[in-house]
């Protein structure tokens, strides 16, 4: 059961935070990763695409092997539409895609540090942080109505986009409205789809305001149907709904099995990370893909940098934020300055007009896109 004291107290088994608590475990601390949720994984916030070469990411920064259970199936390619309906298709040759199970992938996140030595709650909501003085130590944490206070020498906020223990620990996560797409999805079944290999993105000021429609498919007739928006005029679920009445020929005898909705942040990088023993990894510390908004790669090689770094402070015996921010210069230097290079790429792609991406379209062929 729950103890006490931990070196390391993590909030949020998603994969930042499973990375961070892996990671620690295996150097050999002892870590608690809390998660409020009933169950690890679920409920889903993902459209579960990923590139090879991003999974292969995950797993060199993981050290292992994500396993076959955590993967619906392999992608081939796309189909990339403009406003008018022109299409570029796009072979991804051997650099294929892969539309991950999420819910089974965060579950084996979290197991992975359980197997590590780290010790994984679920249902546990924490309510607070405890302080002594400017620097956090440890969590007040609530479990089937038991309150109960750890004491920690970090504390790794990585719950999460609205992260509340980001904010009771002091550490300013506020973003601008412009770097947060509002996400709104449907996992579907019985649609009729035209490669169930490819994956579909629809784009258009119409159709998504600053953002695009997906179709992700999962096997057979099932796939993840959403759309990222931002700043738009009304909702994500108005514009998702419109599209998909607009495609009778994929949609007409389609049904709802989940419905998932939540903020994206696309950009807003942290140049701080950290106080003294606290800090924040993965969407709590906007750590996305500004193009596309995935975040599990990021999530997770933001995980082992600042895992590494936790084990270091807590080896000299300083958890200070002057000994922990070489969180921020590493990730930084390693993901930082490169996701600010594709946050300036979004900016640039969101200024065009749907004549300019009809025109992209009219120009384009899937060879030059890959």
């Amino acid at each position: 059961m729950l103890k006490n004291k931990y070196d390391v107290v993590v909030v949020g088994a998603g994969p930042g935070g499973s990375s961070v608590a892996t990671h620690c475990a295996r150097a050999g601390l002892s870590v608690a990763l809390l998660e409020k949720r009933q169950e690890v994984g679920s409920p889903k916030r993902c459209g579960e695409g990923l590139s090879i070469n991003s999974l292969k990411m995950i797993e060199s920064y993981l050290g292992k092997k994500v396993p076959e259970k955590c993967k619906a199936q392999e992608i081939d390619g796309a189909e990339v539409y403009a406003p008018n309906g022109k299409n570029v298709s796009i072979n991804f040759g051997e650099s294929k895609g892969v539309i991950m199970e999420r819910k089974i992938f965060d579950k084996w996140l979290a197991e992975e540090a359980a197997r590590a030595g780290a010790y994984v709650q679920a249902k546990t909501y924490v309510k607070d942080v405890l302080k002594n003085g400017s620097k956090i130590c440890g969590v007040k944490a609530e479990f089937e109505d038991e309150v109960q206070e750890i004491s920690a020498k970090v504390v790794v906020g990585a719950d999460g986009v609205e992260s509340k223990v980001a904010r009771w620990a002091g550490l300013n996560t506020t973003n601008a409205l412009v770097n947060i797409d509002s996400g709104y999805q449907f996992e579907m079944v019985n649609l009729k789809i035209s490669d169930p290999k490819k994956i579909e993105l629809y784009f258009g000021n119409k159709i998504a305001p600053r953002g695009y429609c997906w179709i992700f498919p999962k096997g057979n007739d099932v796939a993840n149907v959403g759309i990222g928006v931002a700043l738009a005029d009304k909702p994500a679920r108005y514009y998702l709904e419109r599209w998909i009445a607009s495609l009778p020929e994929i949609f007409a005898n389609a049904s709802i099995t989940e419905v998932n909705a939540g903020g994206i942040p696309v950009g807003g990088f942290l140049k701080n990370m950290v106080l003294d023993g606290f800090l924040v990894v993965g969407d709590a510390a906007h750590q996305v893909n500004p193009i596309h908004g995935g975040g599990m790669k990021e999530a997770t090689i933001a995980g082992k940098i600042a895992a590494d770094v936790i084990v270091e402070a807590i080896s000299k015996n300083d958890t200070s934020a002057a000994m922990l921010s070489a969180y921020n210069t590493r990730w930084w230097a390693e993901r930082g300055e490169a996701l600010q290079r594709i946050q300036r790429l979004r900016e640039v792609v969101e200024k065009l007009s749907d004549d300019d991406l009809n025109m992209l379209a009219e120009n384009l062929t899937g060879e030059d896109l890959v």
